[in-house]
């Protein structure tokens, strides 16, 4: 299973609720809430609106989170609270996402988190024709004596196109950051594959409905330095269809990477929208790559 953290600048009200809760009055809880989130970021003004609220989002994995609401419970059984940082925050932990991205803290650097993955912007493989989407909104409960027009004008430039995305991970970083759970590691990895391959960005969703998948995933695994095939597209492709054009661009320049500097990975898996090789055969070519917890 797959715990992810809590992204957010709330772990104090998350904190400060568990106390009242527990039947603690909001005098003496509130200090506790701002003491035990300050461990996280700094906490906001005593006058503001939000006072448990951190100035900063952070990211708190599931383990933190326990901890500090045990600090709370140990507060609530009427004992003095000792709130450290290291008994806290954590240094590894089983949150993928911070394995996976890193996270920050400005105020205790020694439990910052090396991101194990290296995402690209991705880009279209071919030029892009923008076009403009001009639209109203209509009330339609206004009488022509009120107004005749429309409620609201609004214009929404859009495009589409054929996108190269190209994503790295460090194995060892990602097994260190899971606390050496490398069970953990593959779901993390299958989960993440998939994910790129079936997921698109959630903005304008309902205006677009742009739910596409992968024409076309190349994995690949090896102790050799990471490369972007992304040279592959920096003279444009052109053509009638784009997708197989950008297949054999981004082939042509691996099969040349490799041959000017050697072979970039170890084994790889393509999978092609009407080929033999599926996303399950990708998943599982991915999830072989992290080696058993014997060897």
């Amino acid at each position: 299973m797959i715990e992810n953290p809590e992204s957010d600048r709330l772990l104090g009200e998350v904190v400060r609720a568990h106390l009242l809760a527990g039947g603690m009055d909001d005098a003496t809880a509130l200090p506790i809430a701002r003491e035990i989130a300050s461990v996280f970021g700094k906490v906001k003004n005593i006058k503001d609106d939000h006072p448990a609220q951190t100035e900063q989002l952070a990211f708190i994995s599931p383990d933190e989170r326990q901890a500090a609401l045990a600090v709370a419970d140990q507060a609530l059984k009427g004992k003095k609270i000792d709130v450290k940082v290291a008994s806290l925050l954590r240094g590894t932990d089983t949150a993928a996402d911070i394995a996976l991205f890193g996270r920050m803290l400005a105020d205790n650097p020694s439990y910052n988190r090396d991101a194990a993955a290296q995402v690209a912007h991705a880009i279209t493989t071919h030029k892009v024709t923008v076009e403009d989407d001009f639209y109203t909104a209509v009330d339609d409960l206004k009488t022509p004596a009120e107004d005749a027009g429309a409620g609201f004008l609004g214009e929404a430039a859009f495009g589409s196109g054929v996108f190269y995305l190209y994503l790295c991970i460090d194995l060892v970083l990602l097994i260190r950051n899971l606390e050496g759970d490398k069970a953990l590691a593959a779901t993390t990895l299958t989960a993440l594959a998939q994910a790129a391959a079936t997921t698109a960005p959630r903005g304008k969703q309902n205006s677009f409905a742009a739910h596409g998948r992968a024409g076309y995933v190349l994995a690949e695994r090896g102790g050799q330095q990471p490369r972007t095939l992304a040279g592959a597209f920096a003279c444009p492709v052109t053509g009638n269809d784009l997708m197989e054009a950008s297949i054999q661009a981004l082939i042509s320049f691996r099969t040349a990477i490799d041959k000017t500097y050697g072979p970039a990975a170890d084994a790889r898996v393509e999978m092609q929208l009407g080929g033999e090789k599926t996303l399950a055969d990708v998943l599982a070519f991915v999830g072989e790559g992290v080696p058993c917890p014997t060897t």
